[in-house]
């Protein structure tokens, strides 16, 4: 299993840039009669943190997910980085060609 770092360039400044998470969206409740003292801890999927990254990429993030997921799995390691996890080395080449023929630089990965 191959894993590689996903890198993105940026909409505003132009860097190559991944996206992480920070800390897990907190999720709760506003009842109308009385407090509800309950909240849900909620970390993202590859793809789910990816789509929430619309606007600030260079690229269409729905455009990349497809793309990226014909040869990989989008994954958080750790809950925390994004990367694509791939069968072995082949998929990685494949990808890393197609990418750069697709994409010119605005997209690509970097195995870890």
């Amino acid at each position: 299993m191959i894993q590689a770092k996903v890198w993105f360039r940026c909409a505003a400044v132009h860097d190559p840039v991944s996206p992480v998470v920070i800390r897990p969206a907190i999720l709760g409740w506003q009842a109308k009669e009385r407090n509800v003292d309950l909240t849900i801890s909620k970390s993202f999927k590859g793809d789910e943190l990816v789509r929430h990254m619309r606007g600030w990429f260079t690229v269409n993030v729905d455009d990349a997910i497809n793309f990226i997921q014909q040869y990989g799995y989008l994954k958080l390691k750790d809950s925390h980085e994004l990367i694509v996890e791939l069968e072995d080395e082949e998929k990685y080449g494949q990808l890393t060609e197609a990418l750069q023929e697709n994409f010119q630089g605005q997209l690509n990965v970097e195995k870890i």
